[in-house]
């Protein structure tokens, strides 16, 4: 890993996600060694998650590994390993299992689900930004069903098939209108001692409107769509308190076996990393070509970068985003060791805003242009696959999604997992975690 004067620029990019993929791929004609760093070997494609949680897709579905996708770009190597720190003085990144050089750094770490200060609810609301939390929330959810099958408490029954999902973003209202019509209709003939269309979907929002990201009218629409589903929604309603038992909101407490966190995010250690003031969230800022401002070699991306857009406001944390901001950085990088003039500095161009709320309903903000419904739902879906592209072939994915929906069948609906099926000490028979294969 020691440097050598006559080695080519070396760039390392920490992370896989969106951001640092583009970064990568951008790179891949311009004269560097280039190092992709991730503590997974997989590149996941977030937006998907939710469907995998609700059991629409499998694992790997979302997810492609890392080295498959550079296999044929030669410039490119990878290290499973993960980040301790950053020597900006040394220009090394300092690694679990050592120190990576570098002439040029690419921080593309993205972000975490924030609990904004109850890190202990995490354990019984877990948020949705890794395989591991989408597998989590899967088994959650079936289990619940099968719990409540096999209670003989109709207390008991009513808490298993009351899900919570805290949060009214896209990640809120999607998980909400997923497992609305799990229950509703993939689940429907599999019960016999409960009607799994008994089950209460609960959407908890803190603001006064759903997608705040959205035009209002936007916003009613999709809380029209989820109401028809049959989702209970709560706004302008702050939780108090998660624990195993259910959910405290202010003057009730509502009995839920199942709760899922959709309402923040946060960026870990990246201020750390790199000696810097971070916004609350935890955002680095960044110069107009997305470099810190006393480390032009050192660039910061996607979920991890705060960047100035219009009116006031920043680049959103969302894939398209960081897609663009991975490119640019990439293209800035080949010119500069090129020796060529720098490019102007980066500006994100926002393709709109796109949610789904369950199997026939999307609202999309295109600007000017506005959709919900049916149509909107199928736009929703081509530009999902179009991301896919150059990631896997998209078609598998297409055809999951379309057998699906014309079947209602759930081809992943498996509680996997580690633990026994029966807990010996319940008082009565709990379904949890069976080890398959």
């Amino acid at each position: 890993m020691s440097r050598s004067s006559n080695a080519r620029p070396k760039v390392v990019i920490i992370g896989a996600g969106f951001g640092g993929i583009s970064a990568a791929k951008a790179l891949a004609k311009a004269p560097v060694d280039v190092k992709v760093i991730d503590r997974r070997n997989y590149h996941l494609f977030q937006p998907l998650l939710y469907q995998v949680a609700t059991a629409d897709l499998s694992p790997a579905d979302v997810a492609w590994p890392i080295r498959g996708i550079f296999n044929r770009q030669e410039n490119v190597s990878v290290a499973l390993t993960e980040v301790r720190d950053i020597d900006l003085e040394a220009k090394q990144v300092v690694g679990e299992d050592g120190r990576f050089d570098y002439d040029y750094l690419i921080v593309a770490s993205g972000a975490h689900h924030s609990y904004f200060g109850r890190d202990e609810w995490e354990k019984h609301a877990p948020g949705l930004k890794r395989i591991i939390d989408a597998t989590e929330i899967r088994k959650q959810v079936l289990v619940a069903f099968e719990r409540a099958e096999v209670s003989n408490s109709d207390a008991e029954q009513r808490r298993q098939l009351t899900f919570i999902v805290v949060g009214g973003g896209p990640t809120g209202v999607e998980m909400a209108g997923a497992i609305a019509e799990l229950a509703n209709h993939a689940l429907a003939s599999d019960f016999h001692r409960i009607n799994s269309r008994d089950a209460r979907v609960i959407l908890v929002e803190a603001g006064d409107r759903l997608l705040k990201a959205f035009p209002p009218k936007l916003s009613e629409r999709a809380q029209k769509s989820l109401e028809k589903l049959g989702v209970e929604i709560m706004l302008d309603t702050r939780v108090e308190d998660i624990t195993e038992e259910g959910v405290q909101l202010p003057g009730t407490f509502i009995p839920s076996a199942c709760k899922i966190w959709g309402a923040g995010v946060a960026v870990k250690n990246v201020g750390r990393w790199l000696k810097a003031e971070t916004d609350r969230t935890g955002r680095v800022p960044v110069a107009p070509d997305l470099s810190m401002p006393d480390h032009p070699e050192v660039f910061v991306i996607g979920d991890a970068a705060q960047a100035p857009w219009k009116d006031g406001l920043d680049v959103p944390g969302i894939a398209p985003a960081a897609k663009q901001g991975g490119k640019y950085v990439g293209k800035l990088i080949s010119r500069r060791v090129q020796g060529k003039s720098d490019l102007a500095p980066f500006r994100y161009a926002h393709a709109g805003n796109l949610a789904t709320i369950g199997r026939h309903a999307a609202v999309i903000d295109f600007g000017k242009l506005h959709m919900s419904g049916f149509v909107a739902w199928w736009i929703w879906g081509i530009a999902h696959i179009y991301f896919l592209i150059g990631v896997r072939q998209p078609l598998i994915v297409a055809f999951s999604w379309f057998w699906s929906y014309l079947t209602f069948s759930k081809g992943a609906r498996l509680i996997t997992g580690l633990r026994p099926l029966y807990e010996e000490h319940d008082s009565e028979p709990k379904p949890v975690l069976e080890k398959v294969g």
